[in-house]
């Protein structure tokens, strides 16, 4: 008996064999961040539960729901072959750009900015769809545009123009952080594809200069950037939240304060259990307990970027894109959340994938998580000898 156990321990918990049929190993690191994000929520939002709703727990307890349903979404998209995303995905990307547009006339504000839509106590973040909708649908557009994107050199504009789409209706829901992923998703797969040097250069510069002048064009966005060089020139102006932010860092030293402990989230600190939830963790878990988030992290990128280099190598681009766009994805939207919680580049209002408290990214992000998976299950069957998959 205690020899079955230990081996059924071993089976589970060691890195993923190359015979079996799903990235084991990175299942365990998608359930691993969501517990953390899980424990770090019921932590950072406390002070902000008790007083909105009296309750010190009302916002772990519905992070707790919003896993259990990103859970069964998970279980539910694993099964859907790719055959299935390639077949439908124009009707995705209209379905999100026409969800998209409707936050315009009907959407819900919070904190200033309209980027919800409401379906009674229910809301819904459409730019966090927008996202896969975009990865979703230039895969296949690069898969289908192959030849001539690699050719003619003015074969850009039509990427461009579709982004463009996205970003003009973000900008009305000043979402800059959602349009400058797009833009790295839609761009980082052009690259990927293998797009001429000189256009894929000529496109960055274009949306390089398109970002300083909309960043130059609005009075609230030069101060974030003035607040981003040095937060405590105005410690209780437009730097109190970056500021707080970087205390809760330099506070949490390399041990951190130990679970619950957390001094800035005591509503020193805006949103604490969102945008700011690394700063909260630094804070308690210190810099042990941020590198080690920052190593389950960097080990899904890493892995998605291995599945989408394997499905190149196997001819499968469409699988091969879509996966690439979706590590540019976790890995920008990583980068610019820890990031701009730490000081090194301006907030931008972006959750850290999978541990940040909100609803719409993270049964989005769920999503990705079951399609990556299913790419590597796939490329499994095909590399023992199955050449289709279950379902196709």
């Amino acid at each position: 008996m205690l020899e079955a156990i230990k081996t059924g321990f071993d089976n589970w918990f060691r890195i993923t064999p190359k015979d079996l049929l799903y990235d084991r190993a990175l299942l365990w690191v998608y359930v691993s961040l969501l517990m953390i994000g899980l424990v770090a929520v019921s932590s950072a939002s406390i002070p902000v539960s008790w007083r909105l709703h009296n309750e010190p727990f009302y916002f772990a307890i519905m992070d707790g729901a919003y896993i259990l349903v990103s859970l069964c979404i998970f279980a539910f998209f694993i099964q859907q072959p790719m055959s299935r995303w390639e077949k439908y995905n124009i009707w995705f990307f209209i379905i999100s750009v026409i969800l998209l547009a409707l936050v315009l006339p009907f959407g819900k504000e919070i904190n200033g900015a309209k980027r919800w839509l409401s379906i009674g106590s229910v809301t819904f973040q459409a730019s966090e769809l927008a996202k896969l909708a975009v990865i979703s649908y230039f895969a296949s557009f690069y898969v289908r545009r192959y030849d001539e994107l690699r050719r003619a050199w003015h074969s850009g504009w039509r990427p461009l123009a579709v982004v463009f789409v996205f970003i003009l209706i973000l900008n009305f829901q000043s979402d800059l952080g959602s349009m400058s992923i797009i833009f790295a998703i839609a761009f980082g797969m052009l690259f990927v594809m293998g797009a001429k040097r000189t256009q894929f250069i000529g496109l960055i510069a274009l949306g390089g200069i398109g970002f300083v002048i909309y960043v130059l064009s609005s009075e609230y966005r030069m101060k974030r950037w003035t607040a981003y060089r040095d937060p405590f020139v105005d410690v209780y102006g437009d730097g109190f939240q970056l500021a707080n932010s970087q205390m809760a860092f330099g506070q949490g030293e390399i041990w951190g304060r130990g679970l619950g402990n957390s001094i800035q989230k005591l509503e020193y600190l805006p949103e604490a259990h969102t945008d700011f939830i690394t700063a909260v963790i630094g804070e308690e878990f210190g810099l042990v307990g941020t590198l080690f988030l920052l190593f389950l992290f960097m080990f899904l990128v890493l892995r998605a970027i291995h599945i989408s280099k394997e499905s190149l190598q196997m001819e499968k681009r469409f699988n091969g894109y879509f996966s690439c766009g979706i590590a540019i994805w976790f890995l920008l939207q990583g980068a610019i959340n820890l990031g701009g919680a730490s000081g090194l580049i301006p907030s931008k209002g972006l959750t850290f994938p999978f541990v940040s408290y909100g609803g719409s990214s993270m049964l989005i992000l769920s999503i990705a998580m079951a399609v990556l998976i299913r790419i590597d299950h796939e490329n499994r069957l095909e590399r023992i000898g199955y050449t289709r998959a279950k379902g196709n």
